[in-house]
């Protein structure tokens, strides 16, 4: 795939080559990623980090990928503070915005607006989040991480077995990361929800056409020989009231006890953050915070990885980055992780 000039909006973009062209692309900018050295590569360019809708990881995320980069960033927080609040159209935004910036990260509440916005933008735009749509920068770093703890254990995507558990209907990571996976074979799918918040049948087609294995339950059974246990947040902000959300709020938690009763010792624990850590909620307890598999914190940091990867394919500088290099003058111990 040539990447150059390209927007990143969905998953549907991707196959199996290209998934692995970002990742090697990922791997080469781990040494900037923990301040071995750094690149100048990006240096003048211009990042337009737009998020109308709240974001810690993801808006930092895709930030500090650019700053690694040797590049800029200018950002908008919040549909109030910007001009859509005074009725400004997606189309008159992104032709306006486009024009400040080289390339532009977006997140929005509405469910195709992204691709909408991209429709008027004159430079590349990445996908930071649709609704309940799609995640597909966030599915690329799961598979990634995927990829890295299995073979940490000596397996590999093909063949494993993978249980998501929560709020399968509104949760766009498991919605963009079940199409990724459907590239790959004989994968099994354990999907553990209230009905109410099962997967979507245009997710569960895409998986059962691809000719996975599929278990569908709101009980947490069948899954000792899980490799990859996914955990989620309860949405609230996609129900129509907190009080709503409350109703499946912990409904499926994971804690050590339950890690240590249901699955065998190496399966891997990943979650997309953040958790919710209250106490009526608490779907992945701190006990679990010195378990070796334990895999959220190194999935967040691959996040930069990918986004970095992405930033380099996408402005065509692959090819030049370790050209721009130079040391790395402060102290870091990121170094010596």
């Amino acid at each position: 795939m040539n990447f150059t000039g390209k927007n990143i909006l969905s998953v549907d973009q991707f196959d199996r080559d290209s998934t692995e062209q970002i990742f090697e692309i990922a791997d080469r900018m781990l040494p900037y990623a923990r301040r071995q050295k750094r690149t100048r590569v990006l240096d003048g360019a211009i990042l337009g980090n737009l998020f109308f809708e709240p974001s810690t990881r993801t808006r930092i995320s895709f930030g500090t990928a650019f700053n690694l980069l040797g590049g800029e960033v200018r950002e908008t927080t919040g549909m109030e503070s910007s001009a859509l609040a005074k009725g400004e159209s997606l189309y008159d935004t992104a032709r306006v915005l486009s024009s400040y910036s080289d390339i532009i990260a977006m997140r929005h509440p509405k469910s195709g607006s992204v691709a909408e916005f991209a429709g008027g933008s004159r430079v590349p735009v990445i996908n930071g989040g649709d609704g309940a749509n799609e995640h597909p920068t966030q599915a690329l770093l799961d598979l990634y991480t995927i990829k890295k703890e299995l073979a940490y254990h000596g397996h590999a995507i093909d063949g494993m077995h993978i249980c998501m558990m929560g709020d399968l209907k509104f949760g766009r990571t498991v919605h963009s990361l079940s199409r990724l996976l459907s590239m790959y074979k004989n994968i099994r799918f354990t999907l553990i929800a209230p009905h109410e918040l099962s997967m979507p049948d245009s997710i569960l087609e895409v998986i059962e056409q691809a000719g996975h294995r599929v278990t569908i339950t709101d009980q947490v059974v069948g899954i000792s020989d899980a490799d990859i246990v996914y955990q989620t947040r309860i949405q609230q902000e996609r129900f129509t009231s907190p009080q709503e959300a409350n109703q499946y709020r912990g409904k499926f938690r994971l804690n050590s006890e339950i890690y240590t009763k249901h699955y065998k010792p190496n399966t891997v624990i990943m979650h997309p953050l953040p958790r919710d850590s209250r106490a009526e909620a608490n779907e992945l307890d701190n006990d679990l915070n010195q378990n070796p598999n334990l895999a959220i914190f190194r999935q967040a940091d691959n996040g930069v990885l990918i986004r970095m990867a992405l930033f380099a394919l996408t402005l065509g500088v692959t090819d030049q980055v370790d050209r721009h290099e130079c040391e790395v003058n402060w102290y870091s111990d990121k170094r010596n992780v």
